[in-house]
């Protein structure tokens, strides 16, 4: 048994391996003070919330209490390890400001009640509206954090029971592109490629993504293969230094808003070269020719115009990815919030297609998520499209939904595309919205533009339901808010970005009247009365293993087949990746083996759309670009971002994480070892940018754009130059301002411009035009981690570090190689 500050060391000890080999065994535990392993009563199973990596562990209770938790060395997915978030994010549920009991708007002012009171207030509004103006004054904004059976408990009652088209997830920020760009490629969502596929490829390419902080366990894999024999080659993309960019092989580093024009440079290169599998090509493609043509003139040299890129460093990444044997790519924010999301995404997995590298082990496309259960939102439907990867123009499979629900298909929305996040609240800004039910999210600091969306969540013509588990800057603006409870203390099954599904046990009870998001989503459909077309109750599930059942004949015949599973098998067996169904018993490693892809115009989830415009692409259209279900290669051409740079506002704006907090650090925050690692809001320049305002190490800096101004110290990096980057966690609650900005705003968001992918309809936070001021002379250094993407230049900043609460409960048994126990 070892012990190590997972703070200071957020990636632990190094467990060496080989290509081909099974990444060793190492099991992280914590626990609270002066508690160790044997003096846990009972262990419960679950995996991680506060990353999407899906991070197997079992929560140590002790006297009803969570007192720790360990690593699970036995799953597929982490072999026991747990990052930071892991190891010390539990804390905050046992915060003494949680909810515990429903609040009403009474005068202005939110005011404690009954659960009856507050749910007959929102069944009351709902059938008003309902009367006086139909399905469409209803919208829900859910999360990326609930349960399966929670988010398709919520799909049936806004589709099938209310009938309203306006339900979207705050996936809708972080992994949209990733649902589109395997759509748009493959026909249907579903991540190609396993995270297995990292203990085999000899490359390993990320595109926007800092894998070293949103997805830490994932980073320690690479980095054990970095450390054993024959290791892999890395190509990051990324404008920061990045943990990422400091072992690349090659590190390109384009100007924001540029990235299809740097994937088109590298597509020409890979193709002039002659680095591509045309037997592959012509056997399971269409469009490779249009592809050809659109980037002929994509040389190295125009490329480095545009992205501000060295001809040659875009010539060095093309070789090393046109020469890998087995390469795995995978893509996150970097490219998803960016200018030409879906476009750009696109592209690397079109570099995949011309690899033929796709479905064998090292073989594989990983287009990110963000969040735990964002998988969950796009196969349940909570992010406005039908459930199942079920394609809404698609009128067989709107029949088959329907019969599944036992309604008629026309009470099924579907004339038009769901309805997106941020249409919704245009809507609730117009007044046609009059009802938002937001659960699990808070985007009054998350989305962009804050003081537009402060002003529509606070606006007399909205209706707000706000259901979690503090009381956030959103739940502060609520009409009604409702307490939940939360990761350990209620049941429900969760999928990780590679199509892992796992069980999360209750632990122990929720606080006060606190209730399961599921209990809550029941109640509502009971005092609707929702029926189906015999009379029958349209939610006829009463609990989690029922509702899961429920999904499983949803399920059912569709890519996502999750009807080999159980709740005891998961229990059994731990982590499983679907498809699991009679014919994949044990789950499937990876989708397209076969070269068999989702895409015919019969079972695709999407016929496409235009990429430039976002217009629906007609089935006929479809059906004439690939009638027997191929992979599709789709072309695109570098557009300029809508908003530039300039004299007044020089520098493009980026926004980000952090590896210590997670999205509004409603619970990181709350987690002391998180929080001192990352406590407050920074800036960061590059040294020539920070010469040129006159800024050095920790002064007070200004950053503005045409939205308004935040705060903030800054921290001098090595970031390529043109660019500044605020962490988008920060907002209000934990100042003295409360749930408003004061006269030192310091959320990133209130710069972020109203703009989102025309494909995806994702916001855009990467692309904004800025200027810097500075402001006052530093005090300290800014208060930035030392250990991630903001390590800094100057010399003598305290190095990051947990310290003795870090390290009092901390343990580590490493097994020299094997399998997983």
């Amino acid at each position: 048994m070892k012990r190590s500050d997972r703070i200071a060391e957020p990636w632990g000890e190094r467990t060496p391996y080989g290509p081909g080999e099974r990444w060793p065994v190492r099991v992280d535990s914590f626990f609270a003070e002066g508690v160790g392993p044997e003096d846990v009563d009972r262990w419960v199973p679950t995996a991680s919330l506060l990353h999407s990596n899906g991070d197997a562990m079992d929560i140590a209770v002790r006297d009803g209490r969570i007192v720790g938790v360990r690593g699970r060395g036995s799953d597929r997915v982490n072999h026991g390890r747990l990052g930071p978030k892991d190891l010390y994010g539990w804390q905050a549920g046992a915060s003494g400001d949680r909810l515990t009991t429903p609040l009403i708007r009474v005068e202005g002012e939110l005011a404690p009640t009954d659960w009856d009171t507050a749910m007959d207030r929102v069944v009351r509004r709902t059938r008003r509206l309902l009367d006086e103006h139909g399905p469409s004054a209803l919208g829900f904004y859910t999360t990326g954090q609930l349960f399966l059976e929670e988010y398709y408990t919520l799909a049936v009652i806004a589709h099938a029971g209310l009938g309203t088209p306006h339900l979207d997830g705050n996936t809708r920020l972080c992994t949209a592109t990733a649902a589109e760009a395997l759509k748009e490629t493959f026909g249907c969502d579903g991540q190609p490629g396993s995270y297995t596929d990292i203990d085999h490829a000899d490359v390993i390419a990320l595109f926007g993504h800092n894998m070293a902080e949103t997805q830490s366990v994932l980073w320690t894999r690479v980095l054990d293969r970095l450390a054993g024999p024959q290791p892999p080659q890395i190509v990051c993309v990324d404008p920061r230094p990045t943990r990422v960019a400091e072992v690349a092989t090659v590190h390109l580093a384009p100007l924001p808003g540029t990235n299809v024009a740097l994937m088109n440079g590298l597509l020409h290169e890979i193709i002039a070269q002659d680095w591509i599998d045309r037997t592959y090509l012509y056997a399971h493609t269409v469009g490779f020719d249009e592809l050809r043509a659109r980037v002929a003139d994509c040389t190295p040299e125009a490329t480095e115009r545009i992205c501000d890129v060295p001809a040659a460093d875009i010539r060095r990444a093309a070789r090393v990815l046109g020469r890998a044997r087995r390469l795995l790519s995978t893509v996150l924010q970097g490219f998803y919030q960016s200018h030409q999301a879906t476009a750009a995404a696109v592209q690397v997995n079109n570099l995949h297609l011309l690899r033929g590298m796709l479905g064998r082990p090292g073989c594989g496309v990983l287009q990110m998520n963000g969040q735990p259960t964002a998988q969950n939102t796009r196969e349940c439907g909570a992010n406005g499209d039908l459930p199942g990867f079920r394609n809404w123009a698609n009128d067989t499979q709107v029949a088959e939904l329907a019969r599944i629900w036992n309604v008629e298909p026309d009470r099924i929305p579907h004339h038009g595309p769901p309805t997106h996040a941020m249409q919704m609240f245009r809507y609730a800004e117009q007044g046609s919205l009059r009802l938002l039910w937001i659960s699990g999210t808070n985007p009054a600091v998350s989305l962009p533009e804050l003081a537009r969306v402060r002003a529509i969540l606070g606006g007399e013509g909205l209706f707000t339901v706000v259901q979690d588990i503090f009381l956030t800057e959103t739940a502060r603006l609520a009409d009604v808010v409702l307490p939940a409870a939360t990761w350990g203390e209620k049941t429900g099954t969760f999928t990780n970005a590679d199509r892992t599904v796992h069980l999360s046990g209750k632990a122990v009870e929720p606080p006060g009247d606190a209730r399961p998001d599921l209990d809550i989503f029941l109640d509502y459909a009971a005092r609707l009365g929702l029926r189906d077309r015999d009379g029958g109750p349209l939610v006829h599930w009463h609990d989690p293993e029922s509702a899961f059942r429920a999904w499983q004949e949803c399920s059912r015949g569709r890519p996502c087949d999750y009807t080999g599973m159980s709740y005891a098998l998961l229990r059994e067996h731990g982590g499983i990746q679907w498809p699991c169904d009679a014919r994949n018993p044990s789950g499937t490693e990876r989708l397209y083996a076969d070269g068999r892809f989702f895409s015919s115009p019969q079972e695709c989830e999407s016929y496409g759309k235009d990429m430039v415009t976002g217009a629906p692409l007609e089935p006929v259209e479809y059906q004439a670009l690939n009638p027997f279900g191929k992979a599709v290669i789709k072309a695109a051409g570098y557009l300029p971002p809508h908003e530039t740079t300039g004299d007044s506002h020089p520098l493009w704006l980026i926004t980000g994480r952090t590896l210590y907090h997670f999205h509004t650090r409603t619970k990181t925050a709350r987690a002391p070892q998180l929080q001192s690692a990352a406590p407050d809001m920074w800036a960061e320049l590059s040294a020539a940018d920070a010469r040129r305002h006159g800024v050095e190490e920790g002064d007070r800096v200004e950053i503005t754009t045409a939205r308004g101004s935040v705060t903030a110290a800054a921290r001098i990096t090595g970031i390529r130059p043109g660019v500044v980057f605020l962490p988008f966690h920060y907002g209000y609650w934990d100042t003295p301002a409360g749930d408003r900005p004061d006269g030192r705003p310091r959320a990133a968001n209130e710069l972020t411009l109203t703009d989102w992918d025309p494909a995806s309809k994702q916001p855009l936070f990467k692309t904004a035009a800025a200027r810097v001021r500075r402001l006052a002379p530093a005090k300290a250094p800014a208060p930035a981690p030392t250990t991630t993407a903001s390590a800094p230049l100057a010399a003598g900043v305290p190095a990051t570090a947990g310290g003795p609460t870090a390290l009092a409960g901390a343990q580590l048994t490493v097994t020299a190689g094997g399998e997983p126990r």
